[in-house]
């Protein structure tokens, strides 16, 4: 017969202590002296005792579970930040249900009533852009964090990437490396994210004494568009010598058309991306210097920001997570 596994009682006898005030020493609740503390862990050690999830449910008030709610269908930025998120959560031995939305606000309404019926003890919300969206509720039985997409809830808790920041990782390698005439490609200009980089390339330009050849051109997240703008480029600025794309998959695009044209890449042209997206950076001709927007790290932000809320030590405000440059041969 196997050995009975030991529990808070048992625990409780070793250290020579009653079983509440087991409990609270293993949980940190209460007022206890930290030699107490110490010798109910020690107890706790010697006997290895775990308690099991049921147990410490009922002692916390707790179920130790998360909901990870997202809207991106295609994990292109959902799987990196549930990533990061379930390495926090993981520390704080949470479990977390994924939660797809689609894109749909009555969908994401559905799945929050049935993540708060299980009684989850917090919630993440995962976006694909970085525009301020609308909180999920008001007044929710728990407390919620915002990834990538923030909040536009002055009082919630979002986690975000440095978009300004991004773009000037790109323009300063572009300059470190003797480009003078550089040019800006990105997506749409109705997302956020295609403004703040923009904004972010011409500052830093400035900041070298340079100014942006031509306007910025906004137009889609693709390759087609990338091959399309460096196509009329060339033609108004043939001199061009630096092209920052908003995206990787602009960026492979770009250097394309800057191959067809009979440019060099890059002794004639440099080029830079965003996202670090490996499929398409990597298998880029030649493979793409990019800006990681550590999105892994706003998942882990946005985890370790959630326990602590779930632990009464919200931090409200728009928390940015910087990126980092990775360098190829673009």
């Amino acid at each position: 017969m196997a050995a009975r596994r030991a529990g808070i009682a048992d625990v409780a006898a070793r250290a020579g202590v009653s079983v509440g005030t087991a409990s609270k020493a293993l949980n940190g609740r209460g007022s206890l002296r930290e030699e107490t503390r110490a010798r109910v862990r020690a107890a706790a050690q010697e006997l290895e005792f775990a308690p099991s999830t049921v147990a410490r449910s009922l002692l916390t008030g707790r179920t130790f579970t998360v909901g990870i709610i997202t809207t991106d269908s295609y994990g292109r930025f959902s799987i990196p930040i549930m990533r990061g998120a379930e390495d926090a959560l993981g520390l704080g031995e949470m479990l977390a249900f994924l939660c797809d939305s689609r894109d749909d606000p009555i969908r994401e309404q559905h799945h929050l009533r049935r993540l708060l019926e299980r009684r989850v003890d917090g919630v993440i919300v995962a976006g694909r852009r970085t525009d301020a969206r609308q909180p999920v509720g008001a007044n929710l039985p728990v407390p919620v964090v915002y990834a990538l997409a923030p909040s536009a809830g002055e009082l919630d808790i979002s986690v975000t990437s440095d978009e300004r920041g991004a773009a000037r990782l790109a323009v300063d390698h572009l300059v470190r490396t003797g480009r003078r005439r550089i040019a800006h490609i990105t997506g749409p200009h109705s997302h956020s994210s295609s403004r703040e980089r923009a904004a972010g390339a011409t500052q830093a330009l400035a900041a070298h004494g340079l100014e942006l050849v031509g306007e910025p051109w906004f137009g889609s997240w693709s390759e087609a568009w990338g091959r399309f703008a460096v196509s009329q480029l060339l033609r108004t600025h043939p001199d061009v010598d630096g092209v920052f794309c908003g995206a990787d998959v602009i960026a492979r695009g770009a250097t394309d058309a800057l191959r067809e044209a009979g440019a060099s890449l890059p002794m004639q042209v440099g080029v830079v991306g965003v996202d670090n997206w490996g499929v398409v950076a990597e298998a880029a001709r030649p493979p793409l210097t990019t800006v990681d927007l550590g999105l892994q790290e706003i998942g882990r932000r946005a985890g370790e920001l959630l326990l602590e809320a779930i632990d009464g030590t919200p931090a409200p405000g728009i928390h940015i997570v910087p990126g980092h440059l990775v360098v190829r041969e673009s």
